[in-house]
């Protein structure tokens, strides 16, 4: 149930964005979020969907969220849910936002897909980072910026969840010792790009299909970064089609190499889940590492 002490605040957005005052009608809770707490809800017979969580728990998640939400959107390039209300209080945070329905994931929705990743590939900056912190699922992600790739992968990425795993005792020091060997051999293993925007967290759990068929993408955990990253994430845990990667190739076409690369690239997502549930992920994490540095 959604806590009563936010109810009368996501109906004031909610009558804002109809311009209708009501109540909300109906909720229903939705799963698939092991974060927040999630639900679609009614209002004057329209479906919305709003998530929340205490605001002791992760202090400005919703904020960095709905900001990410609004740099993807300002590209014109991929759909995001409208931001329709954000607030924080004492006990609750919330999001409320667009609710879409799933619609059929057809060859053509799949290539509008990869030709609009390659379109948000192209807004760039001449730094990688951001202005902000945000949060990598419940782990707070920093985005100093940095000149290069390399600099900004090892310390912004790689390190803080290196120092985390250690602190929680879940990698062996074989594997510090791994990843420093890693980091002195970086440079020569990524070609040079110009920083991307980034979605950030893109795996099948964070975009659909909706009834249009075009492709709704969310959950984001922007920054301006290497663009194989999005790529890599897409294959860390399958479902995407291959005529999304065909399609993005023939629009923004990726530098040599790519493929081998999305191993790499996945240490970091991979270091996340090390962090998060621990188990297998290490595993895979000690098998990249071998097959870079022996």
């Amino acid at each position: 149930m959604i806590p009563l002490s936010i109810v009368a605040t996501a109906e004031t957005f909610l009558e804002k964005r109809t311009a209708v005052t009501g109540r909300i009608e109906e909720t229903k809770m939705l799963g698939g979020g092991s974060i927040n707490d999630c639900c679609m809800l009614k209002y004057q017979g329209k479906k919305f969907f709003m998530k929340w969580n205490s605001s002791e728990r992760f202090p400005g998640m919703f904020k960095a969220e709905a900001t990410g939400l609004a740099l993807l959107s300002e590209t014109d390039c991929i759909k995001t849910p409208e931001i329709i209300g954000l607030s924080e209080d004492n006990s609750y945070s919330f999001l409320l936002l667009e609710f879409f329905e799933a619609g059929i994931y057809s060859p053509d929705f799949w290539r509008n897909f990869g030709k609009q990743l390659a379109c948000l590939h192209q807004t760039t900056s001449p730094l990688f980072g951001l202005n902000h912190n945000n949060y990598i699922g419940s782990i707070n992600q920093q985005n100093d910026f940095r000149l290069n790739w390399t600099d900004f992968f090892i310390e912004m990425r790689l390190e803080p969840m290196i120092r985390l795993a250690t602190q929680k005792g879940l990698i062996e020091n074989s594997t510090r010792i791994a990843f420093d060997r890693l980091f002195n051999k970086l440079e020569g293993l990524f070609p040079k790009e110009v920083p991307s925007l980034l979605h950030g967290d893109l795996w099948s759990g964070n975009f659909l299909c909706d009834t249009n068929r075009q492709a709704v993408i969310f959950d984001p955990a922007v920054y301006f970064g290497n663009r194989e990253m999005d790529i890599a994430m897409t294959k860390l845990f399958g479902g995407f089609d291959a005529l999304f990667y065909e399609a993005y190739n023939q629009s923004f076409p990726l530098e040599k190499g790519w493929l081998q690369r999305t191993d790499l690239c996945n240490l970091f997502p991979l270091m996340v889940h090390v962090n998060l549930f621990g188990g297998s992920y290490h595993s895979q994490v000690k098998t990249i590492l071998k097959y870079f540095v022996g």
